[in-house]
């Protein structure tokens, strides 16, 4: 949750501006003066009025269908929508009142178990959750917990401070968890053309203290896939040499719901032996709007017992494993109508005709000469571009303001260490993206090139408003 500021002074000296029509003009609104903008006001007002203040508000924001920086899914059938509002007041915790919720959520887990090859989908242990971020905190202190059970007799002490070693292009919420729960991040840096994890390199930063290795299905810089099963190999043959047993947790955000459909020979899930646990966004490529996301593991071994909470003051035994309390049912019960509707064919469509955009979309900017991709969306559909050799009176961050004013929110970023020095155009395609769309895209972009062509140099970045770049 983003934290916000105070308003400034200016900001409350006035209130929230009422057209007329919403006002003194109808005598049904009732509303004789502005409402105050930031305090709560003291009198009520007509639900209409209400609404319209809000709704004209929110017209300001972007189009969700032209953000191409966001992997979060912005379409669904109106059906879907139907089903959700149905939904809406059921409490997700409460499994005693809402069994038919729990029974979906349940029948979700053994379906991603199943799809991820659990050696035993019956027994695999799962969860929903608000988004991954929170799948990847419940993954990260199963893992803690696994390695301080397993080294009770120094833990803590300060000789035996817990390490994750990851990718230094791990979504943020890795960075998150190791703050809030007190574990050294180690990141293997970008090297050259290589803009993810190394196994090698990963192994070599594992020693007695490393609670487990995250392996990122879908890089959020470049789209690209980590190598997991060579993850996983490096990890045999430290094993082998040192009997340090280390786990994998696999984020896969949004690769998980990609590479079952798409890259069926690809072995990165629970058939491999060290893979631990597994997320998943079910808002992203699981193709519900947000916010839901999953958690599984591979056994009831793996997801140590006592980081289970019980609660019966709801009624009825109900076992729970979140960082937070009450929660919707809707985005569930959304996520169960998604996997009915669409099934495994179904998925592998639209899945498919992402990636084919992208790699169109890709190559008809690579095309334009200005422009060098770095990935073609052939895995995530998602590429990330820079500027080609050469190109001086513009950068990427001009790129992305220019778009802005079309309409298109197209992030532009730099890499983290040791590429600090890359900056980049990253876009999504997601489901809802058409080739149409595609092609309207390009037409915008072809048309600003000749101006930024003309440019003497880069405007540069900001530095109070950094161009946003979104997971």
């Amino acid at each position: 949750m983003a934290l916000h500021k105070g308003a400034a002074h200016r900001a409350r000296e006035r209130g929230i501006s009422v057209n007329p029509f919403y006002g003194e003009a109808d005598p049904l609104a009732g509303m004789t003066g502005d409402p105050p903008r930031h305090r709560l006001p003291d009198t009520p007002m007509a639900p209409r009025s209400a609404y319209r203040l809000v709704h004209d508000e929110l017209m300001l924001d972007g189009n969700s269908r032209l953000n191409l920086a966001t992997f979060v899914t912005t379409w669904m059938e109106p059906q879907a929508d139907v089903l959700m509002s149905e939904c809406q007041d059921k409490n997700m915790i409460d499994k005693d009142e809402y069994p038919r919720t729990a029974e979906l959520e349940k029948r979700c887990v053994r379906m991603l178990a199943d799809l991820w090859h659990a050696p035993d989908p019956a027994t695999t242990v799962g969860c929903s959750t608000t988004g991954s971020s929170e799948a990847c905190m419940l993954a990260g202190m199963a893992l803690k917990r696994r390695w301080a059970l397993a080294n009770a007799g120094r833990y803590p002490s300060a000789e035996a401070r817990p390490n994750l070693v990851m990718g230094a292009n791990v979504q943020v919420c890795w960075e998150k968890f190791c703050a809030f729960w007190e574990v050294e991040a180690r990141q293997v840096p970008m090297e050259g053309e290589r803009f993810h994890l190394d196994p090698a390199a990963a192994a070599g930063l594992c020693d007695e203290n490393t609670i487990g290795v995250v392996a990122v299905l879908g890089s959020t810089f470049d789209g690209s896939y980590e190598p997991v099963a060579e993850v996983c190999a490096a990890l045999d043959g430290l094993q082998e040499r040192t009997g340090l047993d280390v786990p994998v947790h696999v984020d896969g955000a949004s690769g998980a719901m990609i590479a079952p459909f798409l890259d069926e020979k690809l072995v990165w899930d629970f058939r491999l032996p060290r893979v631990a646990s597994i997320n998943t966004s079910g808002h992203k490529y699981g193709l519900v709007y947000p916010g839901v996301g999953w958690a599984l593991w591979r056994d009831r071994a793996a997801l140590p017992e006592e980081l289970v909470f019980r609660v019966n003051y709801l009624g009825g035994d109900m076992p729970t494993f979140a960082l937070n309390f009450s929660r919707p049912g809707a985005q569930v019960a959304a996520q169960y109508y998604t996997f009915l509707r669409l099934g495994r064919d179904g998925y592998r469509a639209v899945q498919r005709n992402a990636r084919e955009v992208a790699c169109r979309l890709s190559r008809h900017i690579a095309e334009t000469g200005d422009f060098r991709l770095l990935t073609r969306g052939d895995e995530l559909p998602v590429f990330a571009f820079t500027t080609a050799e050469g190109v001086t009176s513009f950068d990427v961050f001009d790129v992305s303001r220019r778009l802005r004013e079309r309409g298109w929110l197209v992030p532009a970023y730099t890499f983290p260490p040791n590429r600090e020095d890359l900056s980049v155009l990253r876009i999504v395609c997601r489901n809802g993206f058409s080739h149409d769309l595609a092609d309207l895209f390009l037409e915008d972009l072809r048309a600003l090139l000749p101006e930024l062509r003309e440019q003497p140099g880069p405007l540069g970045r900001p530095e109070s408003k950094a161009t946003a770049f979104h997971h």
